[in-house]
């Protein structure tokens, strides 16, 4: 465990981190992973697709589909992932069989095409109304849900730590290999922005016209996708683009 946390906490990267977590979760039997996080979710849905942050060592042929196609909206530990915190056996989903809706048990009957039938999730405590992040841990196909629950007796705990410890270095981390990732001078001006400072004020610093700095601004919420240049720091910061150590 204290070697687990010495890597995690000397990763700069994540996907070097994401690599390291993979290899010591298969040393348990979880050979499989599929982290989720988004961080504008809303009572009615997880939010926009493109900003969720997706990490798996599931082949592609199947998460085009899971998550592409939006077959992870129905799945029934999202669900659960949703309501609640801690770790849960897939065990829950055959408890539950009877209440699962018509679009679940297609979830399940794709998952089970693809050999995931068994595994554990993990919903991480947050302290943000619209943040939500869970991990699926799923052993070697063809491994029972019963061989499941008995790893899971035996290194649950440790398991739970080690995941735990490293949802929050991803938390730490920029967006790996983001289609959004903005340019040094958009980056520059958001930090401005973040500071306080005018569009006036940040010509002066960036030695640039207000017109330039406003166009960095617009490019900046462009690639962000949002209408407004509050919104554009407040999701760069939580993406780490901004206010992040160089090199």
């Amino acid at each position: 465990m204290l070697e687990y946390v010495e890597r995690v906490v000397s990763s700069s990267t994540m996907d070097e981190l994401w690599q390291m977590h993979c290899d010591v979760m298969a040393s348990y039997g979880f050979t499989r992973l599929l982290y989720g996080m988004a961080a504008s979710r809303s009572r009615a849905s997880l939010g926009a697709r493109d900003d969720f942050l997706i990490l798996t060592n599931i082949g592609g042929g199947y998460m085009d589909t899971f998550i592409n196609d939006g077959l992870y909206m129905h799945a029934p530990m999202v669900r659960w992932a949703r309501e609640n915190a801690g770790a849960c056996s897939w065990g829950w989903i055959a408890e539950n069989a009877d209440a699962l809706t018509p679009q679940e048990r297609e979830v399940v009957a794709f998952n089970s095409k693809h050999d995931i039938t068994a595994g554990y999730s993990i919903s991480f405590v947050e302290i943000g109304a619209r943040n939500i992040a869970a991990i699926g841990l799923i052993p070697d196909p063809g491994v029972s849900q019963a061989r499941t629950d008995a790893i899971w007796e035996e290194h649950g705990r440790e398991l739970i730590a080690m995941n735990n410890v490293l949802h929050l270095k991803i938390l730490t981390l920029p967006y790996p290999n983001t289609r959004k990732a903005l340019t040094k001078r958009q980056r520059e001006a958001l930090e401005w922005v973040g500071e306080g400072k005018t569009t006036q004020d940040i010509g002066v610093i960036m030695g640039l016209t207000p017109a330039t700095v406003e166009k960095h601004l617009r490019l900046a919420r462009e690639a962000l996708d949002v209408e407004t240049t509050a919104q554009a720091v407040l999701k760069a910061s939580l993406q780490n683009q901004i206010f992040r150590i160089e090199g």
